[in-house]
């Protein structure tokens, strides 16, 4: 591959790929306009002008690295070339030319060069005093005057427009850019004012509602004389104090950021397994729950879940809560199997449920959001795993997920490791 260190002329292939070929083009307008016209009659020698102008012409290879120096060389040879046509005719220029400029051949590109890579208020002192050498303005000519601020004023006006263009495209791109990025600001912006918003009614409202629910279960739990309505007060308290739990952690997670929660809790956690960090569900409870409530679930569980941080296992009690929610909605009456399977890198969850027996209950049916598997989905690839919830071959549905044992940890880069 051709690289930057080789074209020492220029910063690309393409940059000096265009300076050889415009020096080889006024070479070879230079030598043929220099060789048919009449030669040179000055103690230089015949070819003087002819060398002159070559000299010029090649040294427009280093406009990329030495502009300055390129253009004052042209203009040392302009001053030559005027100072030979004015007090010693036929040195440098012959007495009778075929071409009248009093400029070099190559001064058009040079000043164009020029002004788009000089500092711009050098560029036009050098590029004035080329216009002022080649229109000759004390002795002003049609011949002379017109061609000499076309050769020189003209390509210089010409960059200066287009590098003014290219500032102002690169300014307008920068203000997109900077509005796109302020905008998508007021998004985030936006978007926590709303989380915040949520978790504040969250908090007001069914936090409130869910505690006057477990008060009033434990005051049945206490008066009644019942054993059947003192242990289903007993489990509403349960469940009720479990849901306000579960509260705290959602409205959590909706007043701060999400990986920042998840973060927080990893640092809460450690390796030594202690902490706010250290609840482990089990969801052998959720089994228990759902066969209580008359649907019938298969437990199987196969390894140690010791391996398996607190995050981890929350996230993979969170998966069967989910499916078995659903199963209990749609496919009433259908078994269900819940396979745990626990390894050192990881855990495998897989819920399964056959299809309905009988048909669901409408209301219970239609009070999800229909948005828990999306919300399951980006909690398990928060940790790290992956979900897969599609429809089984015999009417059934089955849920997977594939959890590593860690979650993944940012880098003080940002990086995830």
């Amino acid at each position: 591959m051709w690289s930057r260190q080789r074209w020492f002329i220029a910063d690309t292939r393409g940059e000096a790929a265009m300076l050889v070929l415009v020096a080889v083009a006024f070479i070879a307008l230079d030598l043929p306009v220099g060789l048919v016209g009449p030669p040179t009659t000055g103690a230089a020698g015949p070819y003087a002008g002819i060398a002159l102008q070559v000299c010029v012409d090649v040294s427009v290879l280093l406009l990329a690295r030495a502009p300055r120096m390129v253009a004052l060389f042209a203009l040392a040879a302009a001053l030559l070339m005027l100072g030979s046509d004015l007090f010693a005719p036929g040195l440098l220029v012959p007495a009778d030319p075929i071409v009248l400029a009093t400029v070099p051949s190559a001064t058009p590109f040079i000043a164009y060069a020029l002004t788009k890579y000089a500092d711009r208020r050098q560029a036009l002192a050098i590029v004035g005093a080329l216009t002022l050498l080649a229109a000759q303005p004390w002795a002003p000519s049609w011949s002379t005057t017109p061609f000499g601020v076309l050769n020189t004023a003209v390509p210089a006006l010409l960059a200066l427009y287009l590098r003014a263009r290219a500032e102002l495209l690169s300014s307008l791109r920068d203000r997109a850019e900077r509005a796109e990025r302020e905008q998508h600001l007021r998004a985030q912006q936006a978007r926590a004012d709303e989380r915040r918003r949520l978790a504040t009614e969250m908090h007001d409202a069914v936090t409130h509602e869910v505690s006057m629910i477990v008060l009033q279960a434990g005051a049945l739990r206490v008066t009644t004389t019942d054993p059947e309505s003192r242990a289903a007060a007993e489990t509403i308290r349960t469940s009720g104090t479990r849901a306000i739990e579960e509260l705290r952690d959602i409205i959590g997670l909706l007043r701060d950021d999400p990986t920042a929660q998840l973060r927080h809790r990893l640092d809460t956690t450690g390796d030594s397994g202690h902490g706010a960090g250290d609840r482990r569900p089990d969801p052998a409870t959720l089994v228990a729950e759902s066969r209580a409530a008359g649907h019938p679930v298969d437990l199987v569980v196969d390894g140690d879940p010791a391996p398996v941080s607190p995050v981890v296992a929350r996230t993979g009690y969170r998966v069967v809560q989910e499916a078995l929610t659903n199963a209990r909605k749609h496919a009433p009456g259908g078994g269900t199997t819940v396979d745990l399977r626990y390894r050192d890198d990881g855990m495998l969850i897989e819920v399964r449920n056959a299809a309905a027996t009988r048909a669901p209950d409408p209301d219970l049916a239609g009070s999800g959001s229909g948005s828990g598997l999306d919300g399951l989905r980006q909690r398990v690839e928060l940790v790290g795993g992956a979900l897969r919830a599609a429809a089984a071959a015999d009417g059934g549905y089955q849920v997977s997920a594939i959890l590593p044992a860690q979650p993944p940890t940012a880098d003080p880069d940002g990086q995830e490791t």
